[in-house]
């Protein structure tokens, strides 16, 4: 059966704190009594050690001790694993800022203009690279200029057509795949 007590300070006493931790955590909403009006000392103490500040508390100890789940470190309380990830979202933040300050972070705008400049280049480079070469390779095979070129100049085309459609397919509903 429960033990249940109406006075703070009795309860206060059984758990092993002050009066005034025991109120600071009722204002806070980290206890409260039963419906009843009293209060309910395991609950109670199980709730002040779930929610106890592992630096400031004496009773995030409590955990390791065996006072509410035996075998458990004081950082397994809800509270002390809201700190540890307060500081690990803390760190984040900080390396973040320390990368998009040394220049090793770019936005996505930024990165994808100068992906597009890059193939533009390429692309530029690719489509006139028949005409530079088409007379080098004519005179090695003793073929026609024009039709090297030309051959040329169509297998360089086709490629650049298949990079695309593999690097920007058909979006669903734009109409494009409904032909």
């Amino acid at each position: 059966m429960a033990e249940l007590t109406p006075s703070t300070r009795e309860v206060a006493r059984r758990i092993g704190v002050t009066e005034t931790a025991l109120r600071k955590a009722a204002a806070k909403g980290r206890i409260e009594r039963e419906a009843d009006g009293q209060w309910d000392v395991a609950k109670t103490r199980r709730r002040m050690v779930e929610t106890a500040d592992p630096v400031r508390s004496p009773l995030a100890g409590a955990v390791s001790a065996g006072m509410a789940q035996p075998n458990t470190s004081s950082d397994a309380t809800p509270y002390a694993r809201l700190r540890v990830a307060q500081l690990a979202l803390k760190v984040e933040a900080q390396r973040l800022a320390l990368d998009e300050e040394k220049g090793r972070l770019l936005d996505a705008q930024t990165a994808n203009a100068a992906i597009d400049e890059i193939a533009g280049a390429i692309r530029d480079t690719l489509l006139n690279w028949p005409a530079r070469v088409s007379g080098l390779i004519a005179a090695d095979l003793g073929a026609d200029p024009h039709l090297v070129q030309t051959v040329l100049q169509q297998h360089v085309t086709d490629l650049l057509t298949e990079v695309a459609d593999r690097f920007d397919p058909p979006r669903i509903g734009d109409g494009a795949a409904d032909h």
